[in-house]
């Protein structure tokens, strides 16, 4: 068999497959990212996962902004968001709209992501780079969750972090069909 790369066409095509195999929503929370390339990343992520919206908190800047919009690549039109003074108004907001709230954080009584046993609808939380979620989000949150790591590094980048979550909860709503 040859490979080749998809055409626009096909790769419409397939995309389009894709969402129609995929149920149930997911949102992030950020509270208090502040490197705009991180946040610009997670905004590409997002859409390219179709969150569903992005709750803001503290100091994470507006998507709109020119360095997040440059690393998003103009993906941000896609998302919707609304800011929060902090990390526990935006959980407030999250759970108002049908969300569980998932904090991404090494802490304890963290379970791994992909062992998480949470129905229904997923936000994922993620924190500032170098603290991580606060305390009072962390308190707020319903669950705990953790990305594995096997090498000798510590924690990764939020903008990965993210990128690994959505996908484990999209990739948990397709296998539950």
């Amino acid at each position: 068999m040859t490979r080749r790369k998809l055409g626009p066409t096909n790769l419409k095509r397939l995309h389009r497959e894709w969402r129609r195999r995929t149920e149930g929503r997911v949102a992030v929370l950020l509270d208090d990212v502040q490197n705009p390339f991180n946040l610009g990343g997670i905004v590409r992520s997002a859409a390219a996962l179709r969150a569903d919206h992005l709750y803001l908190a503290g100091h994470t800047p507006s998507p709109k902004a020119s360095k997040v919009a440059k690393t998003a690549m103009g993906t941000e039109r896609y998302l919707t968001w609304t800011h929060h003074d902090a990390g526990p108004d935006a959980v407030a907001a999250a759970h108002a709209d049908g969300y569980a709230v998932v904090a991404v954080e090494l802490a304890s009584g963290a379970v791994p992501l992909h062992e998480l046993d949470l129905p229904g609808d997923w936000c994922l939380a993620l924190g500032h780079e170098d603290r991580g979620v606060s305390d009072a989000t962390l308190r707020a949150a319903d669950a705990v969750a953790f990305v594995p790591q096997l090498g000798r590094v510590g924690s990764l980048n939020v903008a990965h972090a993210a990128s690994i979550a959505l996908y484990e909860a999209r990739r948990r709503q397709w296998t539950a069909r």
